[in-house]
């Protein structure tokens, strides 16, 4: 694995109602354990029967913010993964709930340095991490025009200061 090991035997729930990225996402992670979940009970099932140490979520198809709310409340560090619901809306949207990351499909290529990055902040106890945005600021920029964070400037003035709250940890989980 290029991120030197800090997947490797990682539990990892990929959720997606297209085969194709779920066969991709698992190749992609192939150091991991990981669980692969089509649809949003499947996935309900598995973040109620196991332990995980991340979960890369799709947001259209399989309920991917109901299935957010209930890994955040779990205590899973979460990537939400998207195509059809890329929009600033929605990146807020994600944080605000809890997920530590928002990752266009276009990147999926890149998944593994994503939730390295996601998990080495979570086990450093450092906060969620940002350096994730600083890497797509440029992707986001060209998809949503330059000046596609006015809409929410609250929001994002308080990210970039780091100051979301992050979700609870449950007790003795990290």
């Amino acid at each position: 694995m290029s991120e030197g090991g800090a997947l490797k035997g990682k539990r990892i729930l990929i959720v997606d109602d297209e085969a194709d990225v779920l066969a991709t996402l698992t190749d992609l992670l192939e150091g991991c354990l990981v669980d692969e979940a089509a649809s949003f009970e499947a996935a309900r099932t598995l973040l109620e029967e196991k332990t995980f140490d991340a979960a890369v979520l799709d947001i259209m198809g399989v309920r991917g913010y109901d299935l957010l709310e209930l890994a955040a409340r779990r205590g899973v560090p979460t990537l939400m993964l998207t195509a059809h619901a890329l929009s600033p809306d929605n990146l807020v949207k994600s944080i605000r709930m809890g997920a530590q990351a928002y990752l266009p499909k276009d990147k999926l290529d890149e998944i593994e340095s994503y939730l390295a990055e996601v998990l080495r902040a979570r086990t450093e106890g450092t906060g969620p991490s940002r350096t994730w945005f600083a890497r797509l600021k440029p992707f986001f920029d060209e998809k949503f025009g330059q000046r596609w964070r006015d809409g929410d400037r609250r929001f994002w003035e308080e990210f970039d200061r780091g100051r979301l709250p992050s979700p609870p940890l449950p007790p003795g989980s990290w």
